[in-house]
């Protein structure tokens, strides 16, 4: 039976390369395909795809957000991350949201067909520079006098929309039409992830965003038209 994929990329020109590379296989199907993390979740909850291959550095709505929502509104959904970032903390924060494989765009070519095979079967799958440092990491022993990472400050989803958007430029009243909420309740997640981040200038939030890939140098403080 064929593998039903979604593909997820802001670039178009991508999202047309990984369709002539993938239609080329005899058990897979492109279902659909989105621009943005928000038309994902929505396309995902309605045509329940086995595979999405997902960019993470998209507006509106970035890919590890993507994955956390199509994972409750999909939740056989299989996400494979397809990105630029090859950091530690980009993959592991892939991994902690759902994701099953991450490939690295420059060198995925020869891996993507495998690596949809392979998670559709239940298996994890990761571009082999990252496989390694994974297999490093795991029998890496710990140093005593090392101090533990300070843990993650977890936003909801909401939060993690309202972030996205404060940082892509959208003043309350845009973000809250953008997400059908009220300005109040903008103002009200807002504040919410200024606390739990402890930072309390819009630049610093958007210099957190940028940092931590949740947008793109480039779109920081850029409305969206």
């Amino acid at each position: 039976m064929s593998i039903s994929v979604l593909l997820v990329d802001d670039h178009n020109i991508v999202r047309q390369g990984l369709k002539a590379l993938l239609t080329a296989e005899s058990d897979i199907t492109i279902v659909a395909e989105a621009q943005t993390g928000r038309e994902a979740v929505q396309i995902a909850a309605k045509v329940h795809p086995e595979v999405v291959v997902m960019d993470l550095a998209m507006p509106l709505l970035n890919g590890w957000e993507a994955t956390r929502q199509i994972l409750k509104v999909a939740p056989s959904a299989k996400i494979l991350i397809l990105s630029t970032y090859d950091s530690d903390e980009h993959v592991q924060q892939a991994i902690a949201n759902g994701a099953a494989a991450y490939l690295i765009k420059q060198t995925a070519a020869g891996d993507l067909v495998k690596a949809i095979r392979e998670v559709r079967k239940g298996n994890a799958f990761f571009s082999p520079p990252i496989a390694q440092r994974l297999r490093e990491k795991t029998y890496q022993v710990p140093h005593e006098d090392k101090p533990a990472a300070a843990p993650e400050v977890e936003l909801t989803l909401r939060e993690a929309e309202v972030l996205q958007l404060i940082a892509e430029g959208f003043a309350n009243k845009q973000i809250a039409a953008e997400l059908g909420l009220s300005v109040k309740t903008v103002e009200k997640h807002r504040q919410q992830v200024m606390n739990k981040l402890d930072i309390h200038d819009t630049a610093s939030l958007v210099r957190h965003a940028a940092a931590k890939g949740i947008i793109e140098t480039n779109l920081a403080g850029v409305p969206q038209t």
